[in-house]
């Protein structure tokens, strides 16, 4: 039962009845800590519909709930707020509905609006960095989210796989890599070809230095270095299908997906589908062509297609080159309408892309309403802000960013080190200490950047991500890892599940069942909000008040069954929201620690 709809009714039923009124709709909020109380009724906004005394108000109102909401078991009021103690039997009763639901909190399965979420999307001419270990981890955990909250859910990403820092990579491996694959030189592929994007870069800039000393001007030297000609010559062989060009292309994006796949696989994230810019690239030609007829865009004196959006309070945005062809606006759009053939059962769209992309997808999403899809109502751009380290925290592997797979096996090591430091792992064997390194770590890696609202920057820091105390990741994985040890004890005793409907609550119980109430919830919140920072946030404050619970209340120690079978079946049910809101974070919970 959602006793805040019960009250809503009676709340607006007894005005009706005490002052012949009606209410459009009433306020709850939690009670504050220094009163007495589970529900508050802020009694001023009704002053629009009733004239009085706010405290007079409240105590009718009060007294009429009292004597008609069984659930309601006392009230008092402070000055306009009208204060609800709630009764045991109505908390029992809702402990006794869930205790042995699997899925509690979770909407049914697809039943609202499928989605795609899209993330990650990286170039193929370089290792995952740590921006998209934020992109990655928000995506993923926006699909988990939205599945729980009961939409069907399409993970997708578009690999941008072609264009001219694929050919530097190919060009400078051509020229320097004397043969070298991820086999016989040990480096992941990504990394490989990471390492030759590197290698061109740095002739580049060393041919540049040249042209500009002898004389040329440093925009005209940036255009001229040989090596970027060549690089560009490249591209026009791989456009025209040179058999040889696309041999190379496709044999280094070969070894860049099995070292892209190898960090998804470290990180715990999947895609349903994958598309590719060299496969879409020319899409949205026709549809831009079909939008020039009917008017949405225009044509300049110089061929190019352009859409106007000055009405909107932007500006002329261009869609088709002067010689035809696409730019990634054009590309998106195609990529978006290809997206609703594949999918048909889609009615909605979440694209995770960082923040500096923000004015291409407010141009992206009026565009295809423009063109009169329905599904154009339902786009969102999950923007997100960027993430920095504390300087010399961490040395990235080309010395300019941060490697997504150097942070893993740094937060890794972080976590040994704090672990063995902390002694937490005495009789654990070397598999299973590694094993629970990688939890640990990747797991402080992960609720680190996601109990940050995504449109906030993040300064990242490894140590204090894997601290075991305060707001991370390891202090709600070591609570877990208490609940089921005190599981594991209760076990040797034997515990009932039928509970005892009539005993009384402590007051730490009683809060931890309205925190657990709130669970569903906070679910429809995330989703609404694609923000995983509520979840995360809400599983501190549940942890933070099963710690104030444990340390307060007796469990296995009680000597009255009734209430210790309780305590001990409130403790399960805890750690099974604490691990569901951690699966929706992406985020594993050990038995031990």
């Amino acid at each position: 039962m959602d006793i805040q709809k019960v009250l809503e009714a009676k709340v607006k039923e007894a005005v009706k009845e005490l002052y012949g009124a009606a209410l459009p709709s009433v306020e709850f909020q939690p009670t504050r800590k220094d009163f007495e109380g589970d529900i508050t009724i802020v009694v001023f906004p009704m002053l629009r519909a009733i004239k009085g005394n706010p405290v007079e108000i409240g105590t009718n109102i009060g007294n009429y709930l009292q004597e008609n909401v069984a659930e309601v078991s006392k009230f008092n009021v402070v000055k306009g707020f009208l204060n609800l103690v709630i009764s045991d039997a109505h908390y029992l009763e809702f402990f006794n509905t869930i205790q042995n639901v699997t899925d509690f909190g979770h909407a049914d399965p697809d039943s609202k609006d499928a989605l795609i979420v899209e993330y990650s999307s990286p170039n193929t001419n370089k290792p995952l960095h740590l921006g998209h270990i934020r992109n990655i981890l928000l995506g993923y955990s926006v699909s988990e989210i939205s599945k729980a909250a009961g939409h069907k859910v399409y993970k997708t990403q578009i690999i941008n796989d072609r264009g001219i820092h694929i050919c530097k990579s190919m060009l400078a491996w051509q020229k320097f890599g004397d043969g070298e694959t991820p086999e016989s030189s040990g480096l992941k592929g990504d990394h490989l070809v990471g390492k030759y994007y590197v290698a061109y870069d740095k002739i580049y800039k060393e041919e540049v230095a040249v042209l500009i000393s002898e004389g040329k001007d440093k925009g005209v030297a940036e255009k001229e270095a040989p090596i970027l000609l060549e690089a560009q010559e490249m591209l026009r062989k791989w456009e025209a299908g040179d058999e040889e060009t696309v041999a190379l292309w496709e044999t280094m994006n070969g070894w860049v997906y099995q070292g892209f796949n190898e960090t998804y696989r470290n990180l715990g994230v999947d895609f349903d589908k994958l598309y590719y810019e060299s496969d879409t690239y020319l899409l949205g030609r026709e549809v831009v062509n079909d939008g020039l007829e009917k008017g949405v865009f225009f044509k300049k004196d110089d061929g190019s297609v352009w859409i106007d959006l000055t009405d909107e309070g932007l500006d002329e945005k261009i869609v088709l080159r002067a010689d035809g062809t696409a730019v990634y606006m054009t590309q998106d759009i195609g990529t978006a309408i290809q997206r609703v053939k594949d999918f048909n059962d889609i009615n909605g769209m979440v694209y995770t892309v960082g923040n500096e992309q923000d004015y291409h997808f407010k141009v992206l999403f009026i565009i295809l309403k423009k063109l009169g899809y329905s599904w154009a109502e339902k786009l969102h751009h999950l923007s997100y802000g960027m993430v920095d380290l504390p300087s010399g925290k961490m040395k990235s592997r080309e010395g300019t960013v941060v490697d997504a797979d150097d942070l893993i096996d740094n937060m890794e090591q972080t976590a040994e080190e704090i672990s063995e430091e902390l002694g937490k792992l005495e009789g654990y064997s070397e598999d299973e200490k590694r094993g629970l390194y990688h939890t640990i770590g990747l797991g402080a890696l992960k609720y680190y950047i996601l109990k940050v609202d995504p449109k906030k920057r993040i300064l990242f820091n490894p140590e204090e991500s894997v601290d075991f105390q305060g707001n991370t990741g390891p202090f709600i994985q070591y609570t877990y890892a208490r609940i089921q040890s005190i599981l594991r004890k209760a076990e040797n005793i034997g515990i009932s599940t039928v509970l005892d409907m009539t005993i009384t609550l402590h007051e730490k119980e009683k809060e931890l069942l309205k925190l657990v109430q709130l669970f569903p919830e906070k679910i429809q919140e995330a989703a609404d909000n694609y923000s995983p920072a509520l979840i995360a946030n809400y599983t501190y404050d549940l942890v933070k008040e099963f710690n104030s619970f444990y340390q307060q209340v007796s469990i296995l120690g009680e000597t009255d069954e009734e209430k210790r079978n309780f305590r001990v079946l409130l403790s399960k049910k805890v750690g099974e929201v604490i691990q569901s809101a951690f699966k929706l974070l992406g985020i594993e919970v050990p038995e031990r620690m």
